[in-house]
């Protein structure tokens, strides 16, 4: 199995981290994807099941796309506001699939924390954990708690098998996005044990009405500028659909590049997208961020997150802040004079 050669001494090393803790607080990402949910719950089976740990899973945001909700529910996995928490209560705190500090996880980076483990390039105020395990390249985060779970001897059950999968299958877009061997052969090892039929169930989870207003919305306000495409959604309730709007427009032909935009609460959010490696969306959503916002990602996606200043909340304000990213993700990706054409006519 492809693994890192020293994730025996690291699962060691986390054991030694929880060692007499009796209960662990694991935070994940304000809009937990099914890599987040999955990761949180299979280190909490290890917590559970190796160290006998009473475990709590907590974000800060929402849970908008209907696939999500359905596999919260399948794993009968209960969630807490993190808000509402004393986080003094809890004998340690871990992250999963989320780094402290970076825009899309509302967790105060000065408190300390017990554990990191993610596949996100690493952040300078992740360093300061007691254990940390950040494999940036790897697909999923998935993949790192499965090659924990086997070197712990932790038995993985049907359900968690399930959202394994689906957290391996949608951070690597069917293994065809980013996947390394581990991603895999993780995702392979873990099939045969994982229920096919709930899996289906959770990917076709009925979505609501007001999805497809969202995604008509960004049809109709996308524009193509040369190779890539960009669409501002507007004021949305979370953040989920402008990614989802990100991948669908990345697949119009001709396309090396797609950006979407939205506002959710008081904030302008950028899901960027692209199609080769060497395009490095990463780098492209620290340069969009400054020095005011949350930038960051993968070679080939990445997002942005920029507080509005309260004169730019709506309106022309916000309209100019809008044209302003647009016209840096242009010439950061590039350079255009013009218009741009209109996807849809």
């Amino acid at each position: 199995m492809a693994r890192s050669a020293d994730t025996p001494d690291r699962v060691e090393k986390l054991s030694a981290v929880l060692d007499g803790a009796k209960t662990l607080l694991i935070v994940v990402q304000n809009s937990p994807d099914p890599d987040a949910i999955a990761a949180a719950a299979a280190l909490r089976e290890i917590a559970n099941q190796r160290l006998n740990i009473a475990c709590t899973v907590a974000y800060a945001g929402t849970v908008g796309r209907a696939e999500n909700q359905a596999l919260l529910r399948y794993l009968g996995l209960a969630t807490r506001p993190l808000n509402g928490l004393e986080l003094n209560r809890f004998d340690r705190i871990a992250m999963v699939d989320a780094q402290p500090g970076a825009g899309n996880v509302a967790f105060d980076p000065a408190v300390r924390l017990d554990i990191v483990i993610d596949h996100h390039p690493i952040r300078r105020e992740t360093r300061s954990a007691r254990f940390t395990d950040i494999r940036s390249r790897y697909g999923a985060t998935s993949t790192i708690l499965y090659q924990y779970l086997i070197e712990a001897g932790v038995e993985i059950p049907p359900k968690l098998a399930t959202a394994m999968v689906y957290g391996i299958r949608s951070d690597t877009q069917e293994l065809g996005r980013e996947s390394t061997r581990a991603d895999l052969e993780a995702y392979v090892a873990l099939y045969p044990a994982a229920n096919a039929r709930a899996l289906g169930r959770i990917v076709s989870a009925p979505v609501p009405r007001s999805d497809f207003s969202a995604l008509r919305n960004a049809l109709d306000a996308a524009t193509i500028y040369g190779n890539r495409v960009v669409s501002y959604l507007g004021k949305l309730e979370n953040q989920e659909m402008i990614a989802e709007s990100a991948d669908l427009l990345l697949r119009v032909e001709g396309v090396s590049w797609s950006a979407c935009l939205g506002v959710v609460g008081d904030c302008l959010h950028a899901s960027l997208r692209a199609t080769d490696s060497e395009l490095n969306a990463g780098h492209v959503a620290r340069r969009l961020a400054g020095r005011h916002g949350f930038g960051g990602g993968h070679h080939t996606l990445a997002a942005v997150q920029i507080p509005l200043p309260e004169d730019a909340s709506e309106g022309k304000p916000l309209d100019r802040m809008v044209a302003r990213m647009v016209a840096r993700f242009l010439r950061a990706t590039g350079s255009w004079r013009g218009e741009g054409e209109p996807l849809c006519s």
